[in-house]
């Protein structure tokens, strides 16, 4: 549990910290891009995870998960990006 606060709470930090003004708008056009391949990555890591740990019983659905979560991760970078 307390994982998972650490995590929203460094997540809500990163888009906290984004979202603060850029001196010129290139940096602010960049600073855009990052929100939305890191948007992408979480997103892809969210859903993969889901449905990864749809699957299998034991230490495999921890595997299937993780491996879910991974791939989703790197498609979710790979579409936003």
């Amino acid at each position: 549990m307390n994982l998972k606060l650490a995590l929203i709470a460094l997540v809500a930090s990163a888009f906290l910290t984004a979202c603060g003004p850029a001196p010129t708008p290139q940096q602010q056009a960049a600073r855009q891009h990052e929100i939305a391949c890191l948007s992408g990555t979480l997103g892809g890591a969210l859903i993969g995870g889901a449905i990864g740990n749809q699957f299998g019983g034991g230490s495999g659905k921890t595997i299937l998960t993780a491996a879910g979560a991974a791939t989703g991760g790197v498609q979710g970078q790979r579409y936003a990006c």
